[in-house]
């Protein structure tokens, strides 16, 4: 009988910086998904962001804190290293180049779902990987009309924490220490990694 195969699970973002709510998705897709592993795969060029994004080198290191106690949790800084806008699409074929036969899934929350046909080759993306789209409570995904009934889907039961990354950088532009945010916001080792940096402080360098 051959072997099943692979179960693999994409979490993309920037990360910026990366969080228990991100860590939280990311174990429940692993028991919920039944995966064998998630690639955590912080963002290059946000092509949709205005914003400046902390430097790249301190995101991946940041990721890498986050997630060292899972070992089926793998960092993958294919987006960094490709250069040029970060389309996940590119990062797919790539990866599925890379581990043909695997079976995938792309987790993203309701908002990503929603804009989900702004994305560059969302149709051929949509034939690539499941979406498993992350809803709050009994929330089903809404799906937004351009991709009614083109898509495999399946709902992850999204952990009930309330923390972003935007609120985390607006804490510590106002000079907030990072370890004041462990347990709820960070973990100890993003905190001690924000902190050792001094990354978002009001006045740090980028």
């Amino acid at each position: 009988m051959p072997a099943a195969a692979r179960r693999i699970g994409l979490m993309g973002g920037s990360f910026d910086p990366v969080h228990v709510a991100h860590v939280a998705l990311a174990e429940v897709a692993l028991r919920h998904l039944a995966l064998d592993e998630v690639r955590w795969v912080p963002v290059g060029q946000a092509w949709q962001k205005a914003r400046q994004l902390a430097p790249a080198k301190h995101r991946l290191a940041m990721v890498q804190a986050a997630i060292q106690h899972e070992p089926r949790f793998v960092l993958d800084d294919c987006e960094v290293r490709r250069g040029g806008p970060s389309y996940t699409l590119d990062t797919v074929r790539e990866l599925q180049a890379q581990r043909p036969g695997c079976e995938w899934f792309l987790i993203i929350g309701q908002d990503q779902y929603a804009n989900l046909p702004t994305w560059q080759g969302w149709e051929e993306l949509l034939s690539r990987v499941t979406l498993a789209v992350a809803c709050r409570g009994d929330d089903a995904p809404r799906a937004p009309a351009a991709l009614k009934g083109r898509h495999r889907l399946t709902r992850l039961p999204l952990p009930a924490l309330h923390v972003s990354s935007t609120e985390i950088r607006a804490h510590l532009n106002q000079g907030q220490p990072p370890t004041s945010l462990v347990p709820h916001w960070l973990s100890e080792p993003v905190a001690r990694y924000i902190a050792n940096h001094q990354l978002y402080a009001s006045g740090a360098p980028r």
